[in-house]
């Protein structure tokens, strides 16, 4: 098996200073990137802080106690996150999703929810409000964020057994308060809430049916990742990436599933139904999802854009550089100033890692390291 190695590498440096003077044109919600790509879905971390330390995205070997995060004065306020987030939606974006590290560590996030809360679509519809949470304060957080105006929540959850969760976690927290976190979000009435599962070959793959039993049936759809080469920490190979088209074959060899159709353009999951006596999709029983960057890379139609805590635009889960809007926002910039640079790197836009991946050469110690997964979110 080979070695593994984590490299010690500081990637928050790496940035791009956007164009300081375009000639302002009115945002029309129809732009598109390089491979005619449009955006639609927003993805804004709000804090590079996490109270787990999961080995694939912040091994504790890195993420120590002597780690350097960013002091809070460095990071967007919440007003600054909100003017972003509306600038953006003038150039089409329909759906914000709020990550971290773990965002529920950001104090009165709350708050922020209720600013995205109250924008507006291009169509004048309430933004698809979403956020990505380990669960761990979820139970605590739930009413509230709802309240605020969350619509969608998605939990992740790599195991159902207490012993495999805390050693995956590496901070040994127990698997039922993520649980109790997730029937909250229920009991609050937070809609198509869902768990993702990472999937790494000899770590929890054997929990796959078990997974899907526990889930079936209860309204919560579950999705399977494929362990993905995302940063430069994470210690990833190849021979533990689980392939989806292998974790459905699994699963249908206990449960029977019948293929579902996309319900939006970009969707990065395949879906999956389970199967009724019939044979046909019984919608009482739910649904699954799979995420397969790695083996059925989905680059074609991606519309995602991320910000970083310190305002920083990537366009690629796998960039190794961003582009520092923050300066624009703190300096002199008006929004009509600042709407045409998002569209000026929007439209030089032409990312797609996971299709190339294959045919990229091999990472060394002088190249460009990609960024880390809990800097911008997944």
């Amino acid at each position: 098996m080979a070695e593994r190695v984590i490299p010690l590498v500081d990637q928050r440096s790496k940035v791009l200073q956007p164009p300081a003077l375009l000639a302002a044109a009115p945002a029309t919600g129809l732009l598109q990137d390089t491979l005619s790509r449009p955006l639609r879905d927003l993805r804004i971390s709000v804090t590079d802080r996490c109270n787990f330390r999961c080995g694939y995205c912040m091994p504790k070997e890195v993420f120590d106690k002597h780690y350097r995060y960013l002091p809070h004065s460095d990071l967007l306020s919440f007003e600054e996150i909100t003017r972003l987030a509306r600038l953006f939606m003038a150039h089409g974006v329909r759906k914000i999703r709020l990550t971290g590290g773990e965002p529920l560590l950001r104090k009165d996030l709350e708050n922020l929810v209720a600013q995205l809360a109250e924008l507006r679509t291009l169509e004048g519809r309430v933004p698809d409000l979403t956020l990505t949470t380990n669960g761990s304060l979820l139970a605590r957080k739930a009413r509230a964020l709802k309240a605020a105006g969350l619509r969608r929540v998605t939990v992740s959850l790599d195991s159902l057994q207490d012993d495999v969760f805390r050693r995956m976690n590496d901070v040994d927290f127990p698997v039922a308060d993520v649980l109790a976190g997730i029937e909250a979000a229920q009991a609050v009435g937070l809609e198509h809430i869902k768990v993702n599962m990472v999937v790494k070959r000899g770590t929890n793959d054997h929990e796959i049916p078990a997974m899907a039993r526990h889930f079936r049936g209860t309204g919560i759809t579950l999705r399977f990742i494929e362990y993905m080469d995302v940063g430069a920490t994470n210690g990833w190979r190849m021979d533990e990436v689980l392939p989806s088209a292998e974790v459905i074959a699994r699963l249908q060899a206990e449960l029977p599933l019948v293929p579902l159709a996309a319900q939006s353009a970009g969707e990065t999951a395949k879906r999956w139904g389970y199967a009724g006596p019939d044979g046909r999709h019984d919608p009482r029983l739910g649904e699954v999802g799979v995420i397969s960057s790695v083996t059925q890379a989905f680059c074609g139609d991606c519309n995602r854009a991320r910000l970083s805590m310190e305002g920083r635009l990537y366009l690629c889960l796998f960039a190794s550089q961003g582009w520092d809007l923050r300066s624009l926002l703190r300096g002199s910039a008006g929004d009509a100033q600042i709407s045409a640079a998002i569209a000026h790197i929007w439209q030089g836009r032409g990312d797609r890692y996971s299709e190339l991946r294959a045919s990229l050469p091999p990472e060394t110690g002088g190249g460009q390291r990609r960024i880390e997964m809990s800097y911008i979110g997944g």
